[in-house]
């Protein structure tokens, strides 16, 4: 039987970033994956293949948009070869998996394939084909992620009633897009839609979408996606989803207890990702999980059984890539004997459509909610000319700053690159910068960061230089 120093279950971004640390710091690491290729949800049916079809369906757009204000012209119709395109989305995923593998084998770190389940809490049972086989661990990671959730009355057939993952992988483009939820995948997907000529119809419980972020942020983005043809139904309870052929009719109630009817060809389903535990046998190791099915930890991530720990999806937070990465390497470094941390405050939230929307801290609500007296300083995208030479002037930066010590509590953009821009607000924060310090310092001319500096001048004494 093999013995590892650390076995990590799930390839994901939590589970290949731990075992490479693990690795780095001189364990004996096994990683396990039950599917063929490594980086589990995101790099192969969630961040990476998403990323793939918002960029090329963004070019197509710019083509029949926007050259010809750029003084380019093409001549005859500008077509989309959707096959071609889905391909380029396929071979980008398969390049960055690759990446894993390669990964994996330059850091020695050895990958079994299979199901991985606790026969107790130092031996897993790996299943594969028929055939299992058993290691020794002594200390395991569980990074096994998060599947789509869906509504109890809601039967997913994969085929018109769908999850983000078929919706990456359509044979054609949908006459009309449902898509149930306004949060980050639903709005990603449907506007990929929208610009290939889909109609979209996005329907969501709460007053508002991106309903986790900042009130402004989310005002902002609903504006700008009808300005794109995107419609909005919010408040809207969904209640029935039936299929009959090639038609999906959603049945819902508004917030003046109407019931409405949606009729499209596809339905999104995108309504929040819930922890896979599923063939853990969690039991067998006495490993504990919530009522939500959360693995429960300690602050150190560590499981109530000692030599047992869980990160990324499968556990309490945000389900984000990069918060996963973090718990992996926080992981990695305490079995290593070390004193890592995470500030959960300081994890960025993104959403990837144009224009994009980022955020870092507390909300604006939140603030208000906790009773924190504030100062809040904001800067208009076509404020800049950097802006108006790129053609992408919706938007805006927002800095909240504490009214007694005008130190940063928090950071919301919406516009062109702030999911890039956004690790400014992050890198101020981390070292509790007030707005005044992001003030003072140079920013290039002419960038997008401009509006990070002219929002904390707005932040400390309304002294915003360009508008």
């Amino acid at each position: 039987m093999s013995t590892y120093d650390v076995a990590i279950i799930g390839s994901g971004p939590g589970g290949y970033v731990a075992a490479i640390r693990c690795a780095q710091l001189g364990m004996k690491t096994a990683i396990i994956e039950k599917y063929n290729t490594l980086g589990g949800t995101c790099l192969n049916v969630g961040c990476i293949p998403s990323k793939a079809l918002l960029d090329s369906s963004h070019h197509y757009e710019d083509a029949i948009k926007h050259f010809e204000e750029h003084g380019i012209e093409i001549p005859g119709e500008v077509k989309i070869n959707f096959k071609k395109m889905i391909d380029r989305k396929a071979s980008v995923v398969e390049q960055t998996t690759k990446g894993i593998n390669f990964l994996m084998d330059k850091n020695k770190i050895e990958v079994f394939t299979g199901v991985g389940s606790f026969k107790d809490a130092t031996h897993i049972e790996i299943a594969s084909e028929g055939k299992t086989e058993t290691i020794e661990a002594k200390n395991t990671i569980i990074a096994t992620g998060s599947k789509p959730s869906t509504l109890p009355f809601i039967k997913l057939d994969k085929e018109r009633v769908i999850t983000s993952t078929e919706a990456l992988s359509l044979s054609e483009i949908p006459k009309h897009l449902i898509v149930i939820g306004g949060g980050v995948i639903g709005l990603e997907l449907g506007q990929v839609y929208r610009r290939l000529g889909a109609e979209v119809s996005v329907v969501e419980y709460m007053d508002r979408i991106i309903p986790t972020m900042d009130g402004a942020q989310s005002k902002e983005l609903m504006k700008v996606m009808k300005k794109q043809g995107v419609k909005f139904y919010v408040s809207h309870k969904v209640s029935a989803v039936k299929r009959d052929g090639k038609t999906v009719t959603v049945t819902a109630t508004n917030k003046k207890d109407e019931e409405v009817t949606f009729e499209g060809d596809y339905c999104l389903v995108s309504v929040g990702r819930k922890p896979y535990t599923e063939g853990l046998n969690l039991d067998k190791a006495g490993v504990k999980a919530n009522e939500r099915g959360q693995v429960e930890v300690n602050d150190h991530l560590q499981t109530n059984v000692s030599n047992i720990y869980a990160i990324g999806d499968v556990i309490r937070g945000a389900m984000l890539a990069h918060k996963a990465e973090e718990e992996g390497v926080l992981v990695a470094e305490i079995l290593a004997g070390q004193k890592p941390h995470i500030d959960y405050n300081l994890i960025p939230g993104v959403v990837y459509t144009w224009p994009e929307v980022a955020s870092v801290g507390k909300t604006e609500e939140q603030l208000k909610e906790d009773g924190v007296k504030y100062n809040s300083g904001q800067f208009p995208m076509r404020a800049l000319g950097r802006s108006r030479a790129s053609g992408d002037t919706d938007g805006f930066v927002k800095i909240l700053s504490d009214a007694n010590t005008d130190e940063v509590l928090g950071v919301h953009m919406v516009g062109a690159r702030v999911a890039d821009l956004i690790s400014e607000a992050v890198t101020a924060m981390e070292f509790r910068a007030s707005a005044e310090d992001i003030a003072r310092m140079s920013h290039a001319h002419p960038t997008y960061a401009e509006a990070v500096k002219e929002a904390a001048l707005d932040a400390t004494d309304k002294r915003a230089l360009h508008f």
